[in-house]
């Protein structure tokens, strides 16, 4: 079994693979007479034919070190995960080649994967997560899975 080390969620890092959803930086526009800042056009939603969908998902507690056995992608849209709370949670992603690269987001932290992208389950590390899913609804086949034959396992 292979070890897979943890990073912490960049832009740059994670940039081949979709959208890091934060509030970094100053606000792109202050609304609402001057008490809201806006954070505008974080993520590349793309849907294709399909419509954007809004999905909650509540997801078991996971802990490191981690056995990755399974990754999926969606070839017919990209796929958003926004956490309900401020805790933070395992991004695991993987490019054509099938190699895993594991990322942890930062408290409150969420992704857009781009169309086509692999990646792991929702994988929360902090307590029983509760995610805002935004993604393609539609007619068409719009998950792969990929079973590893020998698993990886993600570690700190």
């Amino acid at each position: 079994m292979t070890d897979i080390r943890v990073q912490p969620l960049t832009a740059a890092a994670f940039a081949p693979f979709g959208d890091v959803l934060n509030c970094d930086g100053l606000p792109d526009r202050i609304i609402n007479a001057g008490l809201c800042g806006r954070f505008h056009d974080r993520a590349q939603v793309d849907v294709g034919d399909g419509r954007v969908g809004i999905s909650l998902f509540r997801s078991e507690l996971r802990a490191l070190p981690y056995q990755l056995d399974l990754i999926e992608r969606h070839p017919l849209g990209s796929q958003a995960f926004i956490p309900m709370s401020m805790d933070g949670f395992l991004v695991v992603v993987a490019g054509d080649d099938l190699v895993p690269q594991a990322f942890v987001t930062a408290p409150g932290e969420g992704i857009n994967f781009h169309r086509g992208t692999w990646h792991g389950v929702l994988t929360p590390l902090a307590g029983p997560g509760l995610f805002a899913v935004i993604d393609r609804i539609g007619a068409g086949a719009n998950l792969e899975e990929h079973q590893f034959a020998v698993p990886y396992r993600i570690v700190a």
